[in-house]
């Protein structure tokens, strides 16, 4: 055994489920104890209270796999398993991270004669049943010993993982994916909202929404997620009008701005995401009075 996974949150325990399915006996480890047993139990994987126990049952060299929130907690962990590793050991940063992170890490790791690799995966809560898109980065030495692992996480052995490059590219790639992905459910959200206010049409968007699944040009699995809740229900009373916005999302924008690249769309989605954050209240409160100041329009108090 030589894999361990470090982090048994959504997608890191669906990660171990399906590596169990094709028979790859990992260590896993969380850092609330009562998790780690529990998914041990149901996947005769073994689980580990610490990082030192992990490191212990694994044989070297090891492939230590991260999937921790970014940012302290990845740093922490980090920082915790260095001193514990052995030369030809393998890290694994599976966080959501900045890719400027990984240069840094790569480099403390290449001291101590350890491996880093950066991957990014996507596939959410359905990655168990249907595979990880997962997008690494590291060295063609890194690349093959990750293959029989990869195969396993991915759709199929050979669509849905790829070396995008050296470290840093896979997190790198996975940012822009995710600021792709702001930009096609703004524009699915916003064409659903037109809908749903047009008068005169009583238009069924349940309805719509099958449709376009279809042989539309806009078919997606965003898509099919609308279509599956709108089935439920089509009023949303009862959902609060706040999307949280994750860091990728900034970090897409700013890339694009450094690169000189443009990117309207990714980028005004994102704004759009703050505008549901109770952040643009002063904005409105401004545009209210330039509005009364140079036309007289009428401004509305508590």
């Amino acid at each position: 055994m030589e894999f361990g996974m470090i982090g048994l949150g959504r997608m890191g325990s669906n990660m171990a489920r399906r590596l169990t399915r094709q028979n790859k006996q990992i260590a896993v480890m969380n850092r609330t104890f009562d998790v780690t047993e529990a998914l041990a139990r149901e996947t005769g994987h073994l689980a580990c209270r610490d990082y030192a126990a992990l490191v212990a049952a694994l044989e070297a060299p090891r492939i230590i796999w991260l999937m921790l929130p970014a940012g302290e907690v990845t740093e922490a962990a980090f920082s915790a398993l260095l001193p514990l590793l052995s030369p030809g050991d393998l890290i694994v940063d599976g966080a959501n991270a900045h890719w400027q992170d990984d240069a840094p890490r790569a480099a403390r790791c290449a001291a101590l004669d350890i491996e880093f690799a950066d991957a990014g995966v996507s596939g959410g809560i359905w990655g168990l049943e249907n595979g990880y898109c997962i997008m690494f980065g590291g060295s063609d030495t890194a690349a093959a010993r990750l293959r029989s692992y990869l195969e396993v996480l991915a759709p199929t052995p050979t669509t849905g993982w790829l070396h995008t490059g050296p470290v840093g590219s896979g997190h790198y790639v996975k940012m822009v994916h995710n600021g792709v992905e702001y930009g096609m459910m703004q524009a699915l959200a916003e064409g659903f909202a037109l809908m749903k206010d047009k008068s005169g049409f009583n238009l069924d968007l349940a309805a719509i929404a099958e449709l376009w699944r279809h042989g539309s040009v806009v078919r997606s699995w965003l898509l099919d997620l609308s279509a599956d809740f709108l089935a439920e229900d089509q009023e949303l009373a009862d959902i609060v009008p706040f999307v949280a916005d994750s860091g990728e999302g900034r970090w897409t924008a700013l890339a694009s701005i450094e690169q000189g690249i443009p990117s309207p769309v990714m980028t005004l989605a994102l704004m759009m995401r703050f505008a549901t954050q109770e952040k643009n209240d002063y904005t409105a409160k401004i545009l209210a009075k330039m509005r009364h100041g140079f036309g007289g329009h009428a401004i509305k108090k508590d």
